[in-house]
Order: structure tokens, then C-alpha cells, then sequence
């Protein structure tokens, strides 16, 4: 069997499933060109959405593709739909880094970070920042899988109250004080003081924020660390200009790397990160080890730790 990683490898990480699976070969190139020769022969492909082409999926031996990151969107192409071609992400090891970066977007609001920050680069001594507390305050947490959970579980830590929305609520899980259906979701709209979006990105949530629900948030603020397309950033623009809600902390966006031109980058009541919520020097290593769960599986023949369902899109 052959495996192609078109991706940047360390040679420690390349040395972990050479180790655990020995009579595997594994090809390892970021030239897209050497990629495209290779993957010609090549039973499985590791890589990222932003190194991934449609064209390798016309391989003729090509049977399965993992994808390192969590999100699938720009992979669920004809072959993968249909069944042709399988497809698993690296969903479950970014609950640390996304969850700490969430609670760095909070604690920079609730605490005036951002704006001393401002302050400090023009050296200004200035006492005149509204401070609050997280404790006490509501948090409500759209996408319930293991990012949510672990903003949940920080939540909870901080003496928060927890309403989250999830597809297929049942019993609230542990450090959820509520948890309902997207049916329910206009009810922890009005009730959060901070709302954090996790969800992927699929129909169903495809501007999932609009005016309509920026307008029932008051003075929330909206955490994004989904996919820029949750939210309708035309109507986010509006509402943080207006004042609808407080303040937006974002690490997605509609299209990126973030136009420099976006009136975003001018607001005083938002925070911008560049798509980096989930780095961590970890990362790959967790990755690594998530694949090679993976791959034992797909050698024995069984269904695959992190298999993406096509038509769910996670």
C-alpha cells in the first residue's frame, strides 16, 4: 500500500507510522506537480484542504483521502459524494488550542485587553475601560461536537451558565446547563452574553447568522472560530458598526487571507486572528497519531475513527 502526504512532514512524524506500520509506503512531497505524478499510484492521501486539488481524486488507484484539518468543505466533490473515494478528517484534536483561543477572545472583552492593548501602542494611561467579569454571565455554544464541549467545559470552570444548540440535542452532556435543536437556537440567541459558533460548515449552515439573529444577540458578543460562511459578514459589519451587538471576536472570515480593505479591520469592537485558532506545537503531532488510528482501521477493515459522512458534511 502507498501512502502520499503532500503536505510538510517532519521526519519524526514520517519516522511514527513507518514504525507503526511497516509495510507501508509512504511518499512525502508539497510540490504540486510531484504530487500529481505520484498520487497516481498512490491507495491513500494525507493532506490539507489548502494543498488539496480535484484533480487527484481522477487517480485510478485512489481509495481513501484524510484530510489534517477538522473541516471538509472544497473535499465533498463528486467521487467522495458518491461513494468512490472515502473521506476522514482530524476532528477531536483541536478542542485545547480553539477552546484557550476562545477564552482569549472573551477574557481580552470582559477584561479591556484589547483596548489597553491600543492604549499601551500610543502610551496612554487611560482607566476609562468598562471591566466585567465572566462569571455569572452566559455562554451559549453553537455545535456541541468536541470543540464545544471543551469550550463548555471552560465555560463551566468559570462559573458560566452553559446553553448550547446541537443538531440532535438529547440529555444536556456534562457542563451544559441546556442544550436544544437548531429549532431552539433563537432562545440562546437572546439569552447569551458571549456566543461562540463551532459548527461546520454545510447547507444548513451556511449564513447561519444573519441581520435576523444579530439583531435577537443585544449586546452579545459573537466568538467565530467555524467557517467565515456561518456568518453573513455584511450584516456582522452592520451590526458591529451600529452597535446591535457588542463586539465580535473573529479568527474566519467569507474570504481569506482578509481583505485589507474590510471595514473589519477598523472597528474598535472586533478582534482579528488570522485562521490560526487551532495551531498549536502540538498539532501535528496529535494529527499524526489520529491518522495512524485511522489507517490501522482501514487495514483491518473496519470503519474508520473519524469517517465523514458525504451527506452530512462533517
Amino acid at each position: 500500500m502507498r501512502v502520499l502526504i503532500n503536505s510538510k512532514i517532519s521526519q519524526e512524524h514520517l519516522g511514527k507510522i513507518h514504525a507503526g506500520f511497516p509495510t507501508v509506503e509512504v511518499l512525502n512531497t508539497t510540490d504540486p506537480q510531484e504530487a500529481l505524478s505520484l498520487i497516481q499510484e498512490a491507495e491513500v492521501l494525507v493532506t490539507w484542504w489548502s494543498n488539496f486539488s480535484e484533480e487527484y481524486l481522477q487517480s485510478p488507484s485512489l481509495r481513501w483521502v484524510h484530510t489534517l484539518s477538522s473541516g471538509v468543505d472544497g473535499l465533498l466533490l463528486p467521487p467522495i459524494v458518491e461513494g468512490r473515494i472515502i473521506l476522514s478528517n482530524s476532528s477531536g484534536i483541536h478542542g485545547i488550542p480553539i477552546s484557550e483561543h476562545v477564552f482569549a477572545m472573551m477574557l481580552s472583552f470582559s477584561r479591556g485587553l484589547y483596548h489597553f492593548g491600543k492604549n499601551q501602542s500610543h502610551n496612554l494611561w487611560q482607566r476609562d475601560v468598562q471591566l466585567s467579569e465572566l462569571r455569572g454571565k452566559t455562554l451559549g455554544v453553537i455545535g456541541l461536537g468536541k470543540i464545544g464541549q471543551e469550550i463548555a467545559r471552560l465555560g463551566n470552570a468559570f462559573g458560566m451558565r452553559v446553553l448550547a444548540v446541537k443538531r440532535n440535542p438529547g440529555q444536556p452532556p456534562e457542563n451544559v446547563n441546556r442544550v436544544v435543536s437548531m429549532e431552539g437556537m433563537e432562545m440562546v440567541l437572546k439569552e447569551s452574553d458571549y456566543l461562540v459558533l463551532t459548527v461546520p460548515l454545510t447547507p444548513e449552515t451556511n449564513n447561519l447568522i444573519g441581520t435576523k439573529q444579530l439583531e435577537l444577540m443585544n449586546t452579545a458578543i459573537l466568538i467565530n472560530v467555524a467557517r467565515g460562511e456561518v456568518v453573513d459578514e455584511g450584516a456582522l459589519i452592520t451590526a458591529l458598526q451600529q452597535g446591535a451587538i457588542a463586539g465580535a471576536g473573529l479568527d474566519v472570515f467569507e474570504t481569506e487571507p482578509l481583505d485589507s480593505e474590510s471595514s473589519l479591520w477598523q472597528l474598535d469592537n472586533c478582534i482579528i486572528t488570522p485562521h490560526c485558532a487551532a495551531l498549536s506545537p502540538q498539532y501535528m503531532a496529535r494529527a499524526i497519531d489520529l491518522f495512524c488510528r485511522n489507517l490501522e482501521a482501514y487495514i483491518q477493515g473496519e470503519t474508520l475513527p473519524t469517517l465523514v459522512d458525504p451527506g452530512r458534511g462533517y
